[in-house]
């Protein structure tokens, strides 16, 4: 029999989409979680988790967050903004002083940026984990459903290997905790991550009608259309760009099923339709 080792885990991003049911997860396994949040009053965590005041964007307190933590779940970006985060360096050295011994990031784009660069530098167990696109991203679809059982979206023929939230915070729970306090396979890897099939928004729109029992229509916005409604929700200019590039030329990666979900924790990943059951109610299911 394989003794289970408690670790003490630091989640950052704890009330985000992977974030909290990552934090669900350590919990189940009977992990000891420490949650790092701006605001522990209204982060409404679990019961069990140790709310933590603070953010990766400000080194000032970090150490205090990190004392005692036997592995952390980085996120790349201040969560106030999302701007990507600068003082990689910064947050490894703070890491390491503390005695951590295992790191997961959750990348935002393929490409490296200054924290995973640093971990990769560092003397610590890392594991990248690279997601498509969140299944959660519907929710974007939730009022106009609501309203008026229609979603309004360019690009029909765009492809997408969605993957739920929690399969993420599933592969990051695997990667932190598995071995104990001994190096696993995991460590030096970069998990891409996708759910198990490929939908155009036309399929997704269906699958959401389905789950809820009722008619809701796609209807097609031109390439310009979208852009404005883009800009009217506030996005600049440099989002556009990247959503129009993922939306035309979307990476091999985002639009095909990869078995990382189920080699890394030993069950297949959750299908969307599951997904908009679990969150029937925000679309008036």
């Amino acid at each position: 029999m394989i003794e289970h080792t408690t670790l003490t885990v630091l989640v950052t991003g704890a009330t985000g989409n992977v974030g909290r049911p990552l934090v669900e997860a350590l919990l189940a396994d009977g992990h000891r979680v420490r949650a790092l949040t701006r605001d522990p009053a209204r982060a409404d965590l679990p019961e069990g988790a140790e709310a933590m005041a603070g953010n990766l964007a400000d080194g000032t307190g970090l150490a205090a967050a990190f004392d005692g933590v036997d592995a952390i779940h980085l996120i790349t970006f201040d969560g106030a903004d999302y701007s990507p985060l600068t003082n990689g360096a910064e947050i490894v050295a703070l890491a390491e002083q503390a005695g951590v011994r295992r790191v997961t990031v959750l990348k935002g784009d393929l490409a490296a940026g200054p924290l995973e660069k640093a971990v990769e530098a560092s003397g610590l167990d890392w594991t990248h984990l690279a997601p498509g696109e969140f299944m959660s991203n519907a929710l974007e679809w939730a009022e106009s459903v609501r309203a008026e059982g229609v979603v309004r979206d360019g690009f029909p023929e765009s492809l997408s290997a969605m993957v739920h939230d929690a399969d993420i915070a599933a592969v990051a729970a695997v990667a932190l905790t598995a071995g104990g306090r001994q190096r696993n396979e995991h460590a030096g890897r970069t998990y891409l991550l996708s759910g198990p099939e490929v939908l155009t928004p036309p399929e997704k729109v269906r699958t959401i009608a389905e789950a809820l029992g009722r008619e809701v229509r796609f209807v097609e916005l031109s390439t310009p259309e979208i852009v404005a409604a883009w800009r009217q929700s506030g996005f600049s200019d440099s989002d556009i760009e990247f959503f129009l590039a993922v939306r035309t030329e979307t990476p091999e990666s985002g639009r095909t099923v990869l078995p990382t979900v189920e080699q890394v924790t030993g069950r297949p990943a959750r299908t969307f339709a599951q997904w908009v059951r679990e969150n029937a109610a925000a679309f008036g299911g």
